[in-house]
């Protein structure tokens, strides 16, 4: 037991995870603060299913220049560019907090600000990710990107029941300086982190080419490229699912308002985190290619019977338990990309996997156009059997890798 916890908590060695930790945590927070109070702000100011799915969706337009994002990170410093970019949330937080406060607030203002958010957003992960592939040991990595999932996992709990008790209690200008301070509090942590390598004082090749040179290093990669075709089908098929969609389906689908929603929110974050823990102490033993399969599949099987559920209490439970897979699946996704980059390529690789998140925009806008036409379980229904469908493609495609227990996958 006691060396299980050692091995738990081993990250927290690293000075730079130190810091790393609670400023990802805040920064976390505060991102899903924002989305189920902007979220449900959308939904109720409009009534639109377009307009939420097109809140969601330029959550995520970013993901199209999140590679070049993994190219300056290479090039300036992760933790540089991460400061750059936290400063940034501050100042589009402040802005609607101004906003809120002065009572001029529209849903085009929070749309335009949302976009804007969502050009650089989506790659704090690219550097999250980057950070702890080389500021960790390679023994160390499994427990480390558990521990640092377990910031958006508590993240979506405490996230998502502040974020809709805020609203309800404080009205959104209040919730919003809450969102602001606590921006401004993960930046002077970020300042703390590990600066990374940079290639700073050698001859620098255009960013283009070293883009290039990422996305071929990702192509000729089987381990890599196997990942990213998961990645890519999660984000077009399960994610909308189980993130961007759950106002629609609280307001109409099962008729509770915005702190019911957090709850929704909530029991899917509180299941994911439970799986990061689990994988935190237990990480070591598991092949992390087998594991990331069996439990997609898991998933969407799950999700298949979400809204079946007469309750919500019943449906809250389900998610609990599709969090839970998510978790497995995930976890080990990203531990498969960091373990099998070469060091100079590390910050490319995870940029291009942010190529990947682009699936859930435009994921979103389909369900959007299929709600509207067929209804949300049969939206729903087509999502997941696709899913199943195309994880045993993938499973079947790159097998000696992903499923070998030799595979480069499946290394512990």
């Amino acid at each position: 037991m006691k060396s299980r916890l050692s091995y738990a908590l081993g990250p927290f060695a690293v000075r730079s995870f130190r810091f790393q930790w609670p400023a990802d945590l805040l920064t976390s927070w505060a991102i899903e603060m924002e989305g189920i109070i902007l979220g449900w702000y959308i939904i109720a100011e409009t009534g639109s299913v377009f307009l939420l799915t097109l809140f969601g969706s330029l959550q995520y337009i970013g993901t199209l220049v999140a590679p070049m994002f993994g190219v300056m990170g290479d090039r300036i410093g992760h933790r540089n560019l991460l400061c750059a970019m936290r400063a940034a949330y501050f100042l589009f937080s402040s802005t609607i907090m101004i906003l809120a406060f002065s009572g001029v607030i529209r849903p085009a203002y929070v749309l335009i600000v949302a976009g804007l958010m969502g050009m650089v957003r989506p790659s704090d992960l690219v550097m999250r990710n980057s950070l702890i592939g080389a500021s960790m040991p390679p023994a160390a990595l499994v427990s480390a990107a558990s521990v640092a999932r377990t910031t958006m996992d508590s993240a979506r709990i405490a996230g998502a029941l502040a974020g809709a008790g805020l609203f309800a209690a404080l009205g959104m200008g209040k919730a919003y300086l809450i969102i602001a301070t606590l921006y401004a509090l993960s930046f002077c942590l970020t300042l703390g982190v590990y600066r990374g390598p940079t290639r700073q004082g050698v001859v620098k090749a255009s960013p283009w080419r070293d883009l290039s040179e990422g996305i071929a290093y990702v192509w000729t990669t089987p381990s890599a490229v196997s990942a990213m075709a998961l990645a890519f089908l999660v984000n077009l098929t399960a994610f909308p699912l189980s993130n961007g969609l759950l106002p629609y389906v609280a307001r109409e689908i099962y008729r509770i308002d915005q702190q019911g929603l957090g709850f929704l929110v909530a029991s899917f974050a509180c299941g994911s985190l439970i799986g990061s823990l689990v994988l935190t102490v237990g990480g070591r033993s598991i092949r992390p290619g087998r594991m990331m399969l069996v439990s997609i599949v898991l998933w969407y099987a799950l999700l298949i019977v979400f809204t079946a559920l007469p309750r919500p209490g019943s449906a809250m439970l389900l998610l609990l338990l599709a969090g839970f897979v998510q978790s497995l699946g995930m976890v080990p996704m990203s531990v498969i990309l960091l373990r099998t980059s070469e060091d100079r390529f590390r910050g490319r690789v995870m940029g291009v996997r942010m190529l990947a998140v682009y699936g859930l925009p435009v994921g979103l806008l389909a369900a959007g156009a299929l709600i509207d036409r067929f209804g949300f379980t049969a939206m729903e229904t087509i999502y997941c059997i696709t899913g199943i469908v195309f994880t045993l493609a993938i499973a079947m495609r790159w097998h000696a890798d992903l499923w070998h227990v030799r595979g480069a996958a499946n290394v512990r």
